[in-house]
Formats: C-alpha cells, structure tokens, sequence
C-alpha cells in the first residue's frame, strides 16, 4: 500500500484554512484596527485610540440600537425556541390532511426575506388587511400605527422573524424528536402523567441540546437584524430612527464617500461583543456542569499536590 507524503494532509486543509484566514479572519482583524482611527474612504486613516469607544457611549443612536437589537432578541429567541417545538410535536402525529401542513409551514424559509417583508407592509398599513380587519370586528376605531410607532415597529418585525423561521427550527426539533426514547413516554403515561407532564418530563430533557442549539443561533441572529427592521421601517429606522438595530445603525454611519468607517468598525467591535453574550450564556448552561466538575477536580488536584508537598 503506498503511503501519502507529509504534506498532503496539510495541502489538503490549506484552501479552507486560506479561505478562513481571507474571508474570517483577516476582516475581523482589520475591523478592530479600524475601529482605533478616523478612517474614511479615499482618506489615510489616523490612530485615535478610544475616542471613537468614548464616542458610542455617549451617541443617543447607539443607545436606540443597543435597545432595539436586546428588545428584538427578548421577543424573538422564547417564541422561536418554544413554538417551532409545539409544531414538531403537532406534525408527528398522525392526523388526516397533515401532509400540507407540514408543507406549508416551511414554505416562509425558502421565501425571501424583502419579499416577506413587503408583504407584511402592506397587511401592516394603516390602510392594511390586519386594520381593516381589527376595524370590520370592532376592535379598534381607527387605524393602529404599526409601521410607526417605535415598539410597533420592533414587535411587528419579530413576529415576521419568528412566522419565518418557524419552519427551519421545527426541521431541527423532529431530527432531535426522532431520538427521544419512546419507552420513556409509556412509563410516564403509566405513571398517570398527562400531556403537559409528559411534555415537560420528556420530551423537554430530550431535546434539550436542540433547544440550546436552536436559542444560540435565534439569539445570534436576533442581535444581528437588519432586513426585517429596514424593510418595514422603508430604511428609516423608525421615528427619529429609534427603531434601527446596530446592524442598521453600523450601515448609516458607514455608508456612502463620507462615511466614519472608523466609527463604523467601533459599533461593529461592539455587535460582537454583545451578541457573544448570549452564546457564551447558552454554552455555559450546555456545559456548565462539565465545567464546574472540571474546575472542582482541578481544585482537588492541586489541595492533593499541596497535601504531598507537606508530607513530604
């Protein structure tokens, strides 16, 4: 059997490991150096150590954006971790004419998010289907400002995200049902647990690295929002821009032959720092108890050394 050189595992990994560098790393890198300056397009880039930090702090818009992006993510991550849950549950069961439910459900995931969202500007409208209809029930008098009321805007653009991705998530929970011992439901149904008992005693633990999964990539993508919040608000942001994420906010500072790219990279430095927040929050609740038995064996390891040192 002939044997492959040294370097072939290497030339194997070097276009991903080149690609990663190029495309991940490298940006990543530039931005924090950015985010130190005064870049600007056309324009040699002067080192302003934190100013442009010290200057977040105290931006009114920044604060709007901060608020936007944690309220988007507040709404978004229990509904779309919770009720695409519900969904499997309700698809696994064998009921006459599920076929097209299932079918339907996921057709919002392969639709597009600007096209979703004009949708939804038109059913929103002041002269829209919804307050048309709240009128014809009588459940309002006049029209609701959805598309301008700031918080309106916010809850309207997260329940067009969950409608969304109620799909996606709900693929994810059936590959994680799939695996749940069935035989844990017959003895908790002879035990005399009931659904909901049957559901939080079971079902939940069992898909329970799902539902991590599934509420680190919601809370991810809820800090980064931009499609949704821009359509709706047709690229304003809101009244006074108070309903604009960071992303949006990263893109008006940044846009256009005067934009503050430094400035730009400093909010962009902070999107990152926020958004790793929740990860690191769900990591920890995914292996805390890993964590804590590693740092309590490490602790006897050491009193176990100290212990030989003196016996010694």
């Amino acid at each position: 059997m002939r044997s492959h050189s040294w370097f072939t595992p290497y030339l194997l990994v070097f276009p991903a490991v080149l690609w990663v560098v190029v495309f991940a790393i490298w940006p990543f890198v530039n931005t924090v150096i950015l985010s130190f300056t005064d870049a600007r397009p056309l324009r040699d880039p002067t080192f302003k150590g934190l100013e442009n930090y010290g200057r977040m702090f105290g931006d009114e818009q920044f604060g709007y954006a901060v608020t936007t992006s944690l309220t988007y993510t507040l709404i978004a991550v229990p509904l779309l971790t919770f009720l695409p849950l519900l969904l499997a549950l309700l698809v696994l069961k064998k009921i006459p004419g599920i076929s097209p439910f299932r079918t339907t459900f996921y057709f919002p995931v392969i639709a597009s998010v600007v096209v979703v969202g004009i949708i939804w500007m038109w059913m929103f409208d002041s002269q829209g289907l919804i307050n048309q209809t709240l009128q014809f029930l009588g459940i309002a008098d006049q029209p609701i400002n959805f598309l301008v009321d700031r918080w309106l805007i916010i809850l309207t653009a997260a329940l067009l995200t969950i409608w969304k991705g109620l799909g996606y998530y709900m693929v994810v929970y059936l590959a994680a049902l799939g695996s749940v011992d069935k035989s844990l439901y017959e003895a908790a149904a002879l035990d005399g647990a009931g659904p909901v008992r049957r559901f939080w005693a079971v079902t939940v633990p069992g898909v329970r690295g799902a539902m991590l999964l599934v509420s680190a990539l919601i809370a991810a993508a809820a800090m980064r929002v931009f499609s949704e919040l821009y359509v709706l608000s047709n690229g304003t942001g809101g009244p006074g821009g108070q309903s604009q994420s960071l992303v949006m906010l990263i893109k008006q500072v940044g846009s256009g032959l005067n934009g503050q790219l430094g400035y730009a990279s400093a909010l962009s430095v902070a999107l990152f720092i926020i958004t790793m927040g929740p990860l690191l929050f769900v990591g920890y609740v995914q292996q805390g108890e890993a964590i804590r038995e590693g740092l309590a064996n490490r602790r006897k390891a050491k009193a176990y050394r100290r212990s030989i040192k003196v016996s010694a």
